[in-house]
């Protein structure tokens, strides 16, 4: 199949502009497309620094695994995985988008291809026509592209004897390991770590990674929605540090995440290494690491309103989740209450409910040992278990019941729209809430949460109609970002508007 044809439709960039990006060696479109060379048989991500080849021997496109499809091997110069994730599957509404943050997940490897359909909601064979019209490739190459990746990362990060970083990386047996690397970067597993591993591969419990991102990036904002939202047990924040349990498919772990500004730094321990791509790919959706910030400040600075609040917070990032249920039940008991009364609230369902985890009692008194409950104990547990008003503890109940019952699903691969016509349906949870979880569980780049408290003061201070915001799609997520941050840092703010239920 070939892909000029395809490839503007779902990249929505035309082949002249991905030309150009790729002549400026523009780093801004790393991930977003890759150019795949005739004459050489590679791909590169388009900042490859090698020589620009001729316009006729190119083609460009949207995924790492399409490239390899077509027998195109991996670039060994300028590593085209190695990159932040496209902007257009971690916020995209469409079914390829939804599947490739699935796919991300490792949904595919745990489930198959069954799986990941039922969890779109449309039939195998549909998914994957979609997938090899839209992206190039269907389901099982994207999930091998991802496999491959994670083997690369753990071939060059530790010392694993290759039979281990094999089935860590989730492939089922040595042969199809060796075949796809050879496939991918046309190099034995072998080979690929003596080319590429450090003067010292990292050993024993903790691996750390460099997560690449795009600049400019605002720290400031995201550590502090870290910090305000902390509960004890499960998050502590140090600097631009945060700590946090995570619950992966194959057991919990804890991990780091700093902040650097032009990346991101992953310190991971007690972590089953099959669950390595599950955990880094979420901490990237929490942190909002696959944003495109040029597009985004660009369009909202047309607005001349918001324009100064942008040129004040470039790179701003909406807030994500590392679990879909736990951001629902967070938001929930975070309803109408300040941000401290909410995490007082948490901190006991915590340590009420939460689950030691392995290494419970054994790290220092700031680092977290408990694991945010499930829904199912927190359904087993019932209303009286829950801090709070009555009507607070059955809508905290009734929502873990439907969760743990399959009644609903929050994930990353949710429809908008479907999610939040599902939790709208939920007793005691109302449009705020359903905002709050759509934008942060699928990583919706336009939501306004509907009357938020900080948002309605914010836009009278500025003289905004909030019923006239179309001129901030498709990133009016982003704007509401600036709209918190101009009252959070107001003067008027500082009376007590940014302890509302609106903070991010």
């Amino acid at each position: 199949m070939t892909a000029p044809a395809a490839v503007p439709a779902v990249l929505e960039l035309p082949f002249e502009h991905c030309y150009k990006a790729l002549s400026a060696r523009d780093s801004r479109f790393d991930g977003q497309f890759f150019v795949t060379v005739r004459t050489t048989g590679i791909y590169c991500r388009p900042s490859c620094p090698a020589r620009t080849p001729e316009r006729g021997n190119v083609d460009f496109v949207p995924t790492s695994a399409a490239a390899v499809a077509r027998g195109f091997r991996a670039c060994r110069r300028c590593l085209p995985d190695a990159t932040p994730g496209s902007p257009r599957w971690n916020t995209g509404a469409d079914l390829a988008s939804r599947a490739m943050r699935l796919i991300a997940d490792g949904v595919v490897d745990r489930d198959g291809v069954d799986g990941l359909a039922r969890a779109l909601g449309y039939t195998p064979r549909h998914v994957g026509r979609v997938l090899r019209a839209e992206l190039g490739a269907g389901p099982l190459a994207l999930a091998r592209a991802h496999r491959a990746t994670t083997a690369r990362i753990l071939l060059i990060s530790t010392s694993m004897p290759v039979s281990d970083v094999a089935f860590a990386a989730g492939f089922a047996s040595i042969r199809q390991f060796n075949d796809t690397l050879r496939d991918t970067y046309d190099r034995t597993p072998s080979e690929l770590r003596k080319r590429y591993r450090g003067a010292a591969a990292q050993s024993g419990p903790a691996l750390t990674l460099r997560l690449p991102l795009r600049t400019p990036y605002d720290v400031d904002w995201t550590v502090r929605g870290f910090a305000a939202h902390a509960v004890g047990g499960v998050e502590h924040v140090d600097g631009a540090t945060l700590q946090r349990t995570l619950r992966l498919p194959h057991g919990p772990a804890l991990v780091a995440l700093t902040l650097h500004g032009d990346h991101a730094t992953a310190r991971l321990k007690h972590l089953d290494l099959r669950d390595l791509s599950v955990a880094v790919n979420r901490l990237r959706r929490l942190a909002d690491l696959d944003a495109d910030p040029i597009a985004v400040d660009t369009a909202l600075s047309a607005d001349p309103i918001l324009a100064p609040l942008v040129a004040a917070a470039p790179g701003i990032r909406i807030p994500g989740g590392v679990d879909g249920h736990e951001t629902l039940l967070r938001t929930i008991i975070g309803q109408q209450i300040s941000v401290a009364a909410a995490r007082t609230r948490l901190g006991a369902l915590v340590a009420d409910l939460g689950e030691p985890a392995p290494w419970h009692g054994t790290a220092g008194p700031e680092v977290p040992d408990r694991l945010f409950p499930t829904p199912a104990a927190v359904a087993a547990a019932g209303e009286d278990a829950i801090a709070g008003p009555r009507r607070l503890a059955r809508a905290v109940v009734g929502a873990a019941r439907a969760i743990a019952s399959g009644a609903m699903e929050p994930h990353a691969g949710s429809q908008t729209s479907k999610l939040r016509t599902e939790l709208l349906a939920l007793d005691g949870v109302g449009p705020w809430t359903a905002d709050q979880v759509a934008m942060r569980v699928t990583g919706d780049p336009d939501v306004l949460p509907h009357g938020d408290l900080v948002i309605v003061r914010a836009a009278a201070d500025l003289g905004i109609d909030l019923a006239r915001t179309e001129r901030w799609r498709p990133w009016r997520s982003y704007a509401a970002m600036h709209l918190w941050r101009h009252r959070l840092t107001s003067t008027a703010a500082a009376t007590g508007p940014a302890h509302q239920r609106g903070t991010p």
